[in-house]
Parts: C-alpha cells; sequence; structure tokens
C-alpha cells in the first residue's frame, strides 16, 4: 500500500469552533472542519483529492516537507502530520476502470448484441446520470 504523510497546518477559524486546515507541500490544498477530529478527516481527504488528481494526470508527487521546517502563518496554530492511504483513496474515487461483471436475461442479452451495444458504455452513462441527479 502506497501511504504518505505531510504536515498540516491547523489555525482555530475566527468565526465558529472549528480549524482551518492548509496543507503548505499542495498549493492551494485548503479545508476545515467543525472539530479538531473532523478537520484532521477533512485534510486527509482534501489532500489525497489534490494528490490523486495529480497522479492521474502524470505529475510527480510533492516531496513531503519536514515538519520541524514548517512556518505557521498564524501563532494561535500548530503543525501535526496526516497520513494518507493513496491506494483505498484511488480505489474509491479514482477515475482508475474498475472490471464489473453483470448478469442480465439472455434474451436481453441478444438484442444488446444484435443493436452492438457497448455495455460499459451504457452503464458508465446510467450511472453517471444517477449519481448527478442525487448530488445536485
Amino acid at each position: 500500500m502506497k501511504k504518505l504523510a505531510y504536515p498540516a497546518c491547523f489555525y482555530p477559524c475566527e468565526e465558529h469552533d472549528g480549524y482551518t486546515v492548509t496543507i503548505p507541500d499542495l498549493p492551494g490544498c485548503v479545508t476545515e472542519g467543525a472539530s479538531l477530529a473532523d478537520a484532521i478527516a477533512m485534510a486527509m481527504d482534501a489532500a489525497s483529492g489534490w494528490l490523486l488528481d495529480e497522479m492521474e494526470d502524470g505529475k510527480p508527487i510533492p516531496q513531503a516537507s519536514n515538519i520541524q521546517d514548517i512556518v505557521l502563518e498564524k501563532p494561535e496554530g500548530f503543525v501535526n502530520m496526516i497520513v494518507l492511504d493513496m491506494d483505498a483513496y484511488a480505489e474509491k474515487y479514482g477515475n482508475k476502470a474498475v472490471r464489473k461483471n453483470v448478469t442480465l436475461p439472455a434474451w436481453l442479452n441478444t438484442f444488446a448484441e444484435e443493436n452492438h451495444v457497448n455495455f460499459s458504455q451504457v452503464l458508465q452513462r446510467t450511472l453517471t446520470k444517477m449519481y448527478m441527479a442525487k448530488v445536485s
């Protein structure tokens, strides 16, 4: 399994009781959470998503800084390491194709083959429409 560790900067939110989190080695990777535990989980998710995008685009993964080298932007903040399980994250959210077997009635299979239906394409389109309807 590919696990990565990056320092994350945690800053108490001024507007509410949560934390804002930045990952200095991943430019623009900022998130927040309503509690410290939530902020840690959100930081792991945001950093994993940032890195997965880079990996899928074939870009190099940034080297993690030494935690002692991190300079906080605000004195009330603190630095903590976050651990990212990139294999698990990519399996759950990545664009890598996953092979699935499907079962359907023989008559429907015959119909689909006679009409040159691409099973993968139909399934992907349908599931994407269902997903988009649910998240919007």
